[in-house]
């Protein structure tokens, strides 16, 4: 627990499997005096009233009534990552609670892995490399290396941020983009 002059923030924990990013904590103890879980079950009636926002990581802690009952300050729901559905919507904004979420904090790094898989699925990279690190492989065949990857057809199911920059690293390997999406990508796009 940290600053007590600071509006309280409920997290999961502070470290460990269920815990926030390390890398958020100290940005967030600038600004925020940051109550665990834990420290809120062991004495709700003390931290409750000082609780003016939650910070969701990796769907932790999970909003229920009971805990948005027994949070009367609290005005805002902050969820890392770009995904809601793990939060009952309806029944935060019967509270009068707002929500934040990070819809776009993800995409490239999301688009960067999309790419890395299809290379590695394509190039046979897992397979190779255990062939390659195998203390019994003395040669083999050229054949295995996979499927060009360059000037392949990419299809993309909904173009929206992560499947647009999908789109855009698939364009540096010169492949063809078919997509499909609710609407029409504008011409400039795809």
């Amino acid at each position: 627990m940290g600053d007590q002059d600071l509006p309280g923030v409920l997290v999961s924990g502070l470290e460990g499997p269920h815990g926030i990013c390390e890398d958020h904590i100290e940005d967030l103890q600038k600004h925020f005096n940051l109550i665990t879980m834990q420290e809120f079950l062991e004495n709700n009636k003390q931290f409750g009233p000082k609780i003016q926002a939650v910070y969701i990581w990796g769907g932790k802690p999970p909003v229920t009534q009971e805990l948005l009952q027994s949070l009367p300050s609290l005005k805002i729901i902050a969820s890392a990552g770009a995904g809601l559905d793990h939060l009952d919507l309806n029944l935060i904004a019967s509270f009068g609670v707002k929500v934040a979420n990070t819809p776009q904090a993800v995409s490239s790094p999301t688009a960067d892995m999309a790419m890395a898989l299809l290379l590695a699925a394509a190039r046979r990279l897992v397979e190779g490399h255990r062939l390659a690190t195998a203390p019994d492989t003395e040669n083999f065949s050229t054949n295995w290396m996979g499927q060009e990857v360059t000037g392949a057809t990419l299809g993309i199911i909904g173009l929206g941020s992560i499947g647009y920059k999908i789109a855009q690293r698939a364009r540096a390997f010169e492949m063809k983009i078919l997509y499909h999406n609710r609407k029409r990508s504008p011409a400039s796009r795809y």
